[in-house]
């Protein structure tokens, strides 16, 4: 969601202003002008029947539709942070794909599992993906703002044990204009059962998150 500079139309105006001056001084001293009563009434009514102007213009959005997530990522990106992946990658069904589209790889190569998905989500203005974003980030604490990316970004890393085996997970959440960018990012050691260092993850999630704001910037643009 600017305002634009007002039009420099004075000197236009003087001179009707004083011509209209010199007409009104002869008018008032000549027959009375002032409307009869029924005249008055036709002019009240046809005001009250006008339709009123909309108060505001229609907000204007900057994504209309959500992009490909799957073609957002370089191969270069995929093949550095899910080994053994697909670079095509594969699109999650949505129920509208005009609004949310997500893409994810995921590998297994050795014992190191890798998973990432990217989503891109449309809504129907600025203020709408402003408070979608706040409610996302209501729900996750303990992470921490992402600077210059969209007009806001919030990274969280958690680890997970199931049957001693560790997962670590990094969730990274962007806001540009009306469109929200999110991006998950986990992995774990199937050997040792460990998981990948939370810095590891953490920088991972990031960079895939900036790669694919970018790529839906770029689509707007062009």
């Amino acid at each position: 969601m600017r305002s634009l500079p007002l039009p420099l139309a004075l000197t236009a105006r003087l001179s009707p202003v004083v011509v209209l001056a010199t007409a009104g001084w002869a008018l008032s001293s000549g027959p009375d002008a002032t409307p009869a009563p029924e005249d008055r009434t036709a002019a009240q009514r046809t005001e009250e029947e006008a339709p009123d102007a909309p108060a505001t213009a229609a907000a204007s959005k900057t994504y209309t539709a959500a992009p490909s997530p799957c073609g957002s990522l370089s191969e270069k990106s995929i093949k550095g942070l899910v080994p053994g992946a697909k670079t095509a990658g594969k699109e999650i069904p949505s129920t509208d794909k005009t609004l949310r589209r997500t893409c994810s790889w995921n590998a297994l190569k050795g014992y190191e599992y890798r998973w990432l998905d990217v989503s891109f989500e449309i809504t129907e203005s600025e203020e709408a993906a402003a408070e979608s974003y706040k409610g996302r980030l209501a729900d996750r604490s303990g992470g921490g703002e992402v600077p210059g990316v969209g007009d806001a970004g919030y990274s969280v890393v958690n680890l997970t044990t199931e049957d001693k085996q560790q997962t670590r997970e990094g969730v990274v959440i962007v806001r540009t204009s009306n469109a929200l960018v999110s991006v998950t990012y986990s992995g774990s050691d199937f050997e040792s059962k460990k998981a990948p260092a939370t810095d590891e993850i953490n920088k991972g999630a990031i960079k895939a998150a900036r790669e694919a704001v970018a790529a839906l910037e770029d689509g707007a643009k062009g």
